[in-house]
This record gives structure tokens, C-alpha cells and sequence, in this order.
């Protein structure tokens, strides 16, 4: 790991990885090498999760190749200093923002989204002119030995690795000092990570997951959205970050948004969904018996049917749900739904404040003062309102989360400006000088300065 962590440092103070030409370069080869091994990809995405084609390309591969189109589109103007204002105290000068890369970064994904997750944060450090070490989680193995493939093919050592293990290899990185960490996976995990990087100061972003409400009120288009929920939960198996982990529903709709509900997993994925090649399967069989033990059989609503040989389980929704329940100690990360009942609204925003600020939140409503109470009165990473998960596809806005969910955010211009420093310029003029602030200091100096500088 120092060898590699060495490599890339004398590497990048070659310079060679600043300039536009090498960014676009290197975007389009990665672009092209994507698209060369999408096949591989698919199959190792089904493999690891049993995840269709569609929601491969719709929720992974589309997506990256969205990120790099996007940042190729728009790399020119972000790479150009910034000119800025000067304060009237310093003419005759001007100001810019340089945008530098920070150096060599590491970037640890997870299991969920293994090939997006990876890939995304890699298109923004790339263009803001990093290289970059890459740990893939062995979770996904399938997932993770083509991205080695794929990259380590495309890219010498010394611009672009990717390093493949256990926490073993997790502890040796990050034993070495990198100029950025940018690390998605639990809060537990992200605690261990930001306590390393504080060793030597390094800055990192952490996109971590919550417990995300899911609130329905008494004038939500039910129909609507029950179909949007089930979809949004149970995508990826419920394996999502930003997937809704529980509902918050209005006692006079319940029972409607439940009959819903059961409507739309039965549209969406047949009588046995077992049978459907349009559901995932739990990733290994640590997470398939930890969900089990989530789940109470006197509160289901509908399945709970499971099958350790496929590391299967239902979608499955439960009602009667109070938050003292084992369900709603933990994040979810799984296909199991509960559903817990409000009567009044302030009452909830009250019991959501006192509790860790999620990466995501939903609301169902027509009510424009519903909809506001809850986006102004509630701290949480971003979300939709009326609908769910997609606000993580528009890459004109961050990604990530705030408090125990994480800090800082991607996506778009935040990707580069994550992997970037700004460094403010001030460029004075030779050939005049305000000697006001010189000393030893004129009587009604003080005087002048105060009129400058109010």
C-alpha cells in the first residue's frame, strides 16, 4: 500500500493529471471502457444480487455514464478560475478561485450499488485532476473483480488502482495518508474512517444511511403512492441508501395505503415473487439473517416468506409498529417495511427531531402546509415530495447527507468541487500602492479606513 500510495504522489506531481486535454483523455476512456465491459457487468451485478438488466443499466451503469457525459460537457467552465469581487480596500487588485486537485484520494464503496457507487465518486475525482486509489467492497465479488478488471486494464497503477480484500486491506489503506477519503458505506464504519483521517488531518466525505420516513398524510394521492413506495423500497431487494426505511402514515388512510401497497408487489412482482426475475436477492447471509430477526410474523401485512438457500425474502410489509420495535432500532437495508400511524403532524415532527437527522425523507401530500412543515421544520440529506429515490438521478443537485448520515455531497459540478481546493488568489498591481496601511500610521488615517471598510 505505501509503495502504491508513493507511486501515485510522485506521479501526480508530474503535473501531468492537471491539465483539460488528460482530464477528457481519461473520461473518455473510461466511458469507453465501461461500455466495453457492460456485459460483464451485468452478470456480475446479477451474481452478486440478482439484479435484472434493467435496474443494472437504470440504477448503475446509466447513471455512470450520465456522471461522465455530464462532466465532459461541463469540465471546461469548471476548471476556469473564478473571478471574483475585491474589496475596495485592497485596490487596485483582483481575485480569483483556483480550482486544485487535491492529490491522491481514496475512495472506499459499498455492496448495495457496487458499480455505481464505486464509479461515481471515481468521474468526479478524475476530472478535478486526482489520482485515485479505489476499494471495492468483497461483499460484492463478482461486481468488484470486474471494475479491477475494467480499470486496472484501462489505467497504469500510478493514476488509477483498484485494490480488492477484507478489512485487513481496509486497515492497511487507510493506514497510509491520503490527500481526500471519500467513503460510502454504515455510520459505524464512517466513524472508524473520519476518526483515521483526523490523524493526519485529511478531508474526507462521508455518505452514510438513516433510518429515511416515509410520510403519507390524509391528502396524498394513495394510489399513487402506493405504487411510488413500493418502488422506491423494494428496488435492489431494499437494499438502497435513500430507500424509504419505514412509513409514517395518517390513521385515516392506512388502511388504504396498505391495501395499495399489497396491490402494486403484486403488479410489480407477480403471486411469488420468488419467482420474478425483477427481484433481488439479499447479499450474503450475514444481512439475510439479520433481517429475519427483524421481522415480527404477528405484524405482517403480507410476506415474510423467506428462503435461505437464495438469501431470499419477500417484500414485506408490517404493520402495528411502535419505535421501540427491533426494526426500528437499526437502518433496515432490506425488504422489510413497517409502518407506523400519526393523527397529528406537529406531533411527529416533534418525535423526528430528537432522533438521528436520516439521509433521505418522503412525503406524500397535496397540502402545501404539510409539505412545507416538513421541509423547513426537518434536518435530513434530501429527498422528494411525492415521490422517492429519484432525486439521487439529477446530477444538477448534491448527493449526500447530513449529521449521522454523513457530510458532504457529489454529483454533477459538487463532484468536482468535492475532489477539488479552492484557492483564492489575490493578484495586486505593480504599478500603484495605496500606502495607507503602512506604518507608522497619519493622523486621520483610522478615520479613512473606517469609511472603506463598513
Amino acid at each position: 500500500m505505501k509503495a502504491l500510495v508513493e507511486s501515485q504522489r510522485a506521479y501526480y506531481h508530474t503535473h501531468e493529471t492537471k491539465g483539460y486535454a488528460f482530464r477528457i483523455q481519461q473520461l473518455k476512456k473510461l466511458r469507453r471502457a465501461i461500455m466495453d465491459h457492460e456485459e460483464a457487468i451485468y452478470d456480475a451485478l446479477n451474481n452478486d444480487l440478482h439484479k435484472p438488466r434493467f435496474e443494472s443499466y437504470g440504477t448503475e451503469i446509466g447513471l455512470v455514464l450520465e456522471e461522465i457525459t455530464f462532466a465532459m460537457k461541463h469540465l471546461k467552465r469548471w476548471m476556469k478560475p473564478k473571478r471574483v469581487k475585491s474589496p475596495l480596500a485592497q485596490y487596485p487588485s483582483s481575485s480569483k478561485i483556483y480550482r486544485d486537485p487535491y492529490g491522491v484520494v481514496l475512495i472506499m464503496s459499498p455492496w448495495n450499488y457496487p458499480f455505481m457507487l464505486a464509479m461515481m465518486p471515481v468521474v468526479g475525482a478524475m476530472a478535478a485532476g486526482n489520482c485515485v486509489v479505489i476499494k471495492t467492497s468483497r461483499y460484492a465479488e463478482h461486481t468488484s473483480g470486474v471494475i479491477a478488471k475494467m480499470l486496472n486494464e484501462a489505467f497504469p497503477a500510478h493514476y488509477i488502482k483498484v485494490v480488492e480484500g477484507g478489512r485487513d486491506v481496509n486497515q492497511a489503506l487507510l493506514a497510509e495518508r491520503f490527500d481526500y477519503i471519500f467513503f460510502t458505506g454504515s455510520t459505524t464504519v464512517g466513524k472508524i474512517v473520519m476518526e483515521r483521517a483526523a490523524k493526519d488531518l485529511t478531508p474526507v466525505t462521508l455518505e452514510l444511511g438513516g433510518k429515511n420516513p416515509c410520510v403519507v398524510d390524509e391528502t396524498a394521492n394513495i394510489a399513487q403512492a402506493s405504487q411510488r413506495i413500493v418502488w422506491g423500497k423494494f428496488i435492489n431487494g431494499g437494499q438502497t441508501c435513500v430507500a424509504p426505511d419505514h412509513i409514517v402514515v395518517h390513521s385515516s388512510v392506512k388502511d388504504q395505503l396498505i391495501a395499495g401497497m399489497k396491490k402494486a408487489i403484486k403488479e410489480f412482482y407477480g403471486d411469488d415473487p420468488q419467482k420474478s426475475a425483477d427481484f433481488c436477492r439479499v447479499i450474503n447471509e450475514k444481512h439475510y439473517k439479520r433481517l429475519l430477526g427483524l421481522i415480527e410474523e404477528d405484524k405482517l401485512v403480507c410476506g415474510g416468506e423467506h428462503d435461505e438457500k437464495e438469501r431470499y425474502i419477500a417484500p414485506t410489509v408490517m404493520d402495528g409498529v411502535s419505535y421501540d420495535d427491533a426494526v426500528m432500532q437499526e437502518e433496515i437495508f432490506g425488504p422489510v417495511l413497517p409502518i407506523l400511524t400519526y393523527d397529528d403532524l406537529d406531533a411527529f415532527i416533534a418525535e423526528q427531531v430528537q432522533r438521528p437527522k436520516p439521509l433521505a425523507l418522503y412525503i406524500f401530500s397535496k397540502s402545501k402546509a404539510n409539505i412545507q412543515k416538513v421541509t423547513t421544520q426537518l434536518s435530513y440529506g434530501g429527498g422528494c415530495i411525492n415521490d422517492t429515490v429519484v432525486h439521487v438521478s439529477n446530477n444538477a443537485m448534491p448527493f449526500g447527507g447530513v449529521g449521522d448520515s454523513g457530510m458532504g455531497g457529489y454529483h454533477g459540478n459538487d463532484s468536482f468541487d468535492t475532489f477539488s481546493h479552492k484557492k483564492s488568489i489575490l493578484i495586486n498591481e505593480p504599478w500603484m500602492d495605496v500606502k495607507l496601511r503602512f506604518a507608522p500610521y497619519k493622523e486621520g488615517t483610522l478615520k479613512l479606513v473606517r469609511k472603506i471598510m463598513k
